[in-house]
């Protein structure tokens, strides 16, 4: 049987929480990976992750910092905006090729580390505009990857909904509650950015059954 251990894309949201659980539930060892690309919650991110990260794993959590590869970026995702004062749009939180990034980082990791695998947690979002958060671009970058290297690129949950992974959350045992993942506040969850509404819309109709 194939090796399925491998590199999990980490950042304490609820998705890649999710998977973590997954992975166990399906006996698949994984080094969690949180990347630093200068996200202003990065703070908040990582220590959430260790908060939320199965206990087994606290201590194997590996911590990439490329900071500087969007030290220029006008995107809101990079330098908060005072939301008392300042209007934002989906758009402003755009940041260019970032899950191009995050999978040829986690993979060349993978790969340096002797590991077959990179697990990312990317979801079917009815919110996400990026260009590289289409199933077509997935595709693509899983078939590039594959072809020049020996690192498979998995997304268990690319055709879940936000409520789906949540669901499953609760299953897993996971605390999903405590997970963070706003766009536009480093700190406290704005509850109107992309990845926000999501989750308020996930944990509304659970609450609703």
């Amino acid at each position: 049987m194939k090796n399925k251990n491998g590199v999990l894309l980490a950042s304490g949201g609820l998705d890649s929480t999710t998977m973590a659980y997954w992975l166990i539930d399906n006996d698949i060892d994984f080094v969690p990976l949180f990347i630093n690309y200068g996200q202003h919650c990065a703070n908040t991110e990582f220590q959430t992750l260790k908060n939320v990260i199965p206990k087994s794993h606290l201590n194997r959590i590996e911590y990439i910092d490329i900071r500087s590869v969007y030290a220029k970026s006008k995107s809101k995702f990079i330098k908060p905006v005072d939301l008392w004062n300042e209007e934002i749009v989906a758009d402003d939180l755009y940041i260019p090729y970032r899950n191009v990034l995050l999978l040829t980082i986690g993979a060349t990791f993978a790969q340096t580390m002797g590991l077959s695998n990179v697990y990312s947690a990317f979801i079917n979002s009815n919110h996400a505009k990026e260009i590289d958060c289409s199933n077509e671009f997935f595709d693509k970058m899983e078939d590039m990857l594959i072809d020049y290297g020996s690192v498979k690129i998995n997304m268990p949950f690319r055709h879940f909904s936000k409520y789906e992974v949540a669901k499953l959350g609760i299953d897993l045992g996971a605390s999903i509650g405590s997970t963070f993942s706003c766009q536009a506040s480093p700190i406290i969850p704005c509850g109107a950015c992309p990845n926000c509404v999501d989750r308020l819309d996930a944990f509304r109709k659970i609450e609703q059954e």
